[in-house]
């Protein structure tokens, strides 16, 4: 009788798919992710399904598009009586192992139910720039190296701890969630990772001046951040960084996969590698991501999913979603789904298939202007300060709230569309322009692939409005 599979999450957060050796990049060093993917299957278009961290996360332990329960923020989160991956997993008899810190999944009510050893293996901590305040270097996130013990590092402490816990005698199957946070802005890493790329070297960015009618929020984040005082080279060192703190989770995943083989429990156990967004990091000259934005470098994110019995080396070309792990997880796990859902499992991609070479994908995001009351200029005057570094994004919310509409789009494999309830729509030809130079939206020539593209997109709202939730009760009470 074959043993329960075994489960870890490897979550870097705001990693891009395209700063990966295995998905192209051609400086970038990261072998423990591209071993790991000559072992396991690769999904090369994998989309997140919002480029902020809570609701990209909520989907995919939900399997719901964020607009289902309202999970857009990274404050709402998921509540008990919602279902979730990590219940169905506890439920079944996993030991569902949580190191948390960077959290947005789950509400803290729900961990009770959901989690069975939660932990807290390090903090964060970074050399804060000494920019002045009239330097326009200050709001750019590029930060002093990490300079520290390597062992008081957050994702390293939050690594080894993982490893420890390997290392002990289980008696049932496991799941280990590992919510890291690098790449993540601030861009800053540990030496020799910090300066590991040339800026001189790093492939060419993209270039903002190369823009045709885009969303004003590429405007006003660079006038709010002086971003546009900055040159060329400045955004190069903020790639290079980041690349470095790529490279830095490449070495703590080789870690943790050495000892998944010292342990022996490598060939029962299913690692699935993703992130929930991307970032910037320089390209169009801007930093970090902004929660309606729907470039293809905020979306398309890696997934990497090893598991026993299935094909190594395996590329998906075919569109996916991240809230595809959901089904994937249960059906590996042979635990049947108690709710309605969105999320399509991957396992006969795992075992060597295609994937449906039509399949639309879709993302959300932003907030109406009565959804961000909350930001009062107290606030950005007060506990943020107007040094702070996130107050200049902020303020462009408050001043500017049709910069942040909700949002929502939807990309096939030759167009993608971008609707919002103000400020402006975009359409863009992925193919004949992957770098998302031209916003046709509003072009005559387009105006029929326009509308085909709005009408699959109520469709899809249609379709996925709500649920008839099967796993709660009436009051929202988990049934057992």
């Amino acid at each position: 009788m074959s043993k329960p599979m075994n489960f870890i999450f490897f979550n870097p957060d705001e990693l891009r798919a395209e700063s990966i050796g295995c998905y192209g990049h051609q400086l970038v060093r990261t072998p423990n992710i591209d071993q790991l993917a000559g072992e396991g299957t690769r999904f090369h278009n994998c989309f997140c399904q919002a480029p902020l961290c809570g609701p990209s996360r909520c989907s995919l332990a939900t399997g719901w598009y964020p607009h289902v329960r309202g999970h857009r923020t990274n404050t709402y989160l998921v509540r008990p009586g919602e279902p979730n991956m990590f219940r169905y997993l506890k439920k079944a008899g996993y030991h569902v192992y949580w190191d948390g810190g960077h959290n947005d999944l789950l509400a803290e009510e729900s961990f009770a139910d959901s989690v069975s050893e939660l932990k807290n293996s390090g903090a964060f901590h970074w050399n804060f720039n000494h920019y002045e305040n009239d330097d326009p270097r200050k709001f750019s996130f590029l930060y002093e190296p990490y300079d520290m013990p390597l062992a008081q590092h957050g994702d390293y402490a939050k690594v080894q701890a993982a490893i420890d816990f390997l290392k002990r005698d289980h008696d049932k199957p496991f799941a280990v969630w590992l919510p890291l946070l690098y790449p993540h802005a601030p861009y800053s890493a540990p030496q020799p990772w910090h300066d590991m790329y040339n800026p001189d070297e790093i492939p060419a960015l993209r270039d903002i001046n190369s823009c045709e009618n885009k969303p004003e929020y590429y405007t006003r984040i660079r006038e709010s951040r002086r971003l546009g005082q900055l040159d060329e080279a400045f955004f190069r060192k903020i790639n290079a960084v980041y690349l470095g703190m790529t490279s830095f989770i490449d070495k703590i995943l080789g870690d943790l996969l050495q000892a998944l083989n010292e342990t022996g429990l490598a060939e029962n156990t299913a690692i699935v590698f993703f992130s929930d967004h991307g970032d910037w990091a320089g390209d169009y000259g801007l930093v970090e991501k902004w929660s309606n934005a729907m470039d293809d470098i905020l979306l398309r994110v890696p997934l990497i999913i090893k598991a026993p019995g299935c094909k190594q080396g395996h590329v998906v070309n075919e569109q996916t979603e991240v809230l595809d792990i959901l089904a994937t997880v249960l059906d590996l796990a042979g635990i049947e789904s108690g709710h309605d859902h969105f999320s399509q499992s991957l396992v006969p991609q795992l075992k060597g298939a295609a994937g449906d070479p039509d399949r639309p994908v879709y993302a959300e995001g932003g907030y109406d202007a009565h959804e961000i009351r909350e930001k009062s200029k107290e606030e950005l005057n007060g506990a943020r300060g107007p040094w702070q570094h996130y107050y200049p994004k902020a303020l462009v919310e408050f001043e500017h709230p049709s910069t942040i509409a909700r949002t929502s789009m939807i990309r096939t494999p030759r167009y993608k569309y971008v609707r919002r309830t103000s400020g402006e729509h975009e359409l863009y030809d992925v193919q004949a322009d992957p770098l998302e130079y031209k916003n046709l939206a509003g072009n005559a020539e387009y105006a029929a692939v326009g509308n085909e593209m709005a009408g699959r997109l109520l469709d899809w709202f249609v379709r996925t409005s709500d649920v008839i939730d099967s796993a709660v009760d009436e009051r929202g009470i988990p049934q057992e």
